[in-house]
């Protein structure tokens, strides 16, 4: 760039630009503290309790399927304090999914057990028609 250095008393037509790249970068600045941070993460799912005890139908329970670690090595299944066996676990869910509207389920296992067998049961459940599957953790069990 050349500047001009004139002796003459004319006027100048020159733009100065430092007060634009002021402003251009008070307008990044702006601009990059307004862009809206997008949440990573799975929805998680917590069963609340029901609004009114008394009015609560079979289709407004909360399936709860709780996996319990067995000293055989194989762990138990319940479905709202109901046992129920591996092999009947589909069936019995599928029964239970095929009327209802909202198709929500929990599950509860038990801190001794491998992850794998609570994945199974998550599997079993989207084969059984479940939409949404909420895991209870040992802080939600316990209300906090």
């Amino acid at each position: 760039m050349s500047m001009s250095v004139g002796t003459g008393g004319g006027a100048m037509s020159e733009i100065n630009i430092t007060p634009l790249i002021d402003v251009m970068l008070v307008l990044l600045i702006i601009f990059m503290v307004i862009v809206p941070v997008t949440p990573n993460g799975l929805n998680a799912l917590v069963p609340q309790p029901p609004k009114n005890p008394q009015k609560q139908n079979n289709d407004d329970k909360a399936i709860v399927v709780q996996i319990a670690a067995n000293g055989a090595g194989t762990p138990g299944y319940k479905i709202n304090e109901t046992d129920v066996s591996h092999n009947d676990l589909y069936n019995q869910l599928q029964g239970i999914f095929a009327t209802r509207a909202t198709k929500v389920m929990f599950i509860k296992g038990d801190p001794k057990l491998n992850f794998a067998v609570v994945a199974d049961v998550i599997d079993i459940g989207h084969r059984a028609g479940v939409d949404h599957i909420g895991l209870i953790t040992p802080k939600v069990a316990a209300g906090q």
